[in-house]
């Protein structure tokens, strides 16, 4: 039987993120870079670029405060009319324009809250956007959802699972509140219990007449990735397909969608993500929104996996991808969050 390896967040691949800490970080220097590109006749998009698609979250929150601390108005400037020419979302939204400017908010957003943002807009949108619910919420580990709960808690005075229960149903939406539960077991990983727990799906699903969807449920929400992989294994041996398979068939609709987002980032995160970023930019136009959020908040975690699972997948660079794809300062911000 296969052995329980863990690294960091319960994964056994080591996540490469295409963004990280710099050495030397400057954030004064940094908001002075940001208001030169801003100040005057034009604006210089480049070393806006240069700028923020280089540092993390963390930092770009440090240099908004040394922007305001720097060049924020006195209260009379602000009582003339003029605004707070030192708030620097407030310039950067007055310089720059279309999903440049888009993806520049966004990166200027603390990571938690602009993924609660993302999650709003899914549920109170004409309609709910279910991938999007998937996509954020069943794909991260404890502390990821935790931030975003409680970003979306202090930002829109509402429990994100309250949300949720008003805006989807039945077995959809009791996945989505176990994934919000944020109690998955992350580190244990015991192998003699692999052969149980994939009898238990089988008799769950393919086993059976009818799905015990709840069943399926509670395993995929409770145990540690690692363990889920095991299973997985066993399960193949038991029926001879895989638990995909299974989920492939027997169910349907926005369950399954969520159910195989969950099993696809078990087996590989990266794989997932390099699949939902090639489908954001396939057919017809491209899902900028989705784009964007998958850039945004990946970056800093794993998009250099993400690249190279897009590369074994489809059989060219991500970057390539998305320079066919898009154009203009909006295509050289996000390349310059993916190569890092």
């Amino acid at each position: 039987m296969a052995q329980c390896v863990t690294t960091r967040r319960g994964a056994d691949i080591m996540e490469i993120p295409t963004v990280t800490h710099i050495a030397s970080f400057d954030p004064s220097g940094d908001a002075s870079v940001l208001r030169k590109a801003m100040k005057g006749l034009g604006t210089d998009e480049a070393a806006i670029i240069g700028v923020l698609s280089h540092r993390t979250s963390d930092q770009r929150q440090q240099i908004l405060l040394k922007y305001q601390q720097a060049y924020g108005r006195d209260e009379d400037g602000a009582k003339a009319g003029k605004g707070l020419e030192g708030d620097l979302i407030k310039d950067l939204k007055s310089e720059l324009s279309g999903k440049f400017e888009d993806t520049i908010i966004a990166l200027m957003t603390p990571l938690p809250l602009y993924l609660a943002h993302e999650v709003h807009n899914a549920i109170q949108g004409i309609g709910t956007n279910e991938r999007t619910l998937v996509e954020v919420l069943c794909t991260r580990d404890n502390a990821s959802l935790m931030a975003i709960k409680n970003a979306y808690f202090h930002h829109y005075r509402k429990k994100l699972e309250d949300d949720l229960r008003g805006d989807t149903s039945g077995d959809f939406r009791r996945l989505l509140i176990s994934m919000c539960a944020c109690s998955r077991d992350e580190t244990s990983c015991d192998p003699a219990l692999a052969n149980g727990l994939a009898q238990q799906l089988y008799k769950a699903g393919v086993g059976k007449v009818g799905t015990d969807e709840g069943e399926f449920n509670r395993i995929l929400s409770c145990y540690s990735y690692p363990l889920l992989r095991i299973v997985f294994e066993e399960y193949k041996k038991i029926k001879g397909k895989s638990f995909g398979d299974a989920l492939n068939s027997e169910l349907s609709g926005d369950l399954k969608i969520g159910m195989m987002a969950v099993y696809d980032s078990i087996l590989n995160r990266a794989a997932y993500f390099a699949k939902e970023l090639h489908n954001s930019m396939s057919g017809m136009g491209t899902n900028d929104r989705a784009l964007i959020r998958l850039v945004v908040s990946r970056a800093e975690i794993d998009m250099g996996n993400i690249k190279s699972e897009y590369q074994k997948i489809y059989g060219k660079p991500l970057e390539k991808a998305i320079k066919s794809d898009i154009s203009g300062d909006y295509k050289q911000l996000l390349i310059g969050m993916v190569e890092g």
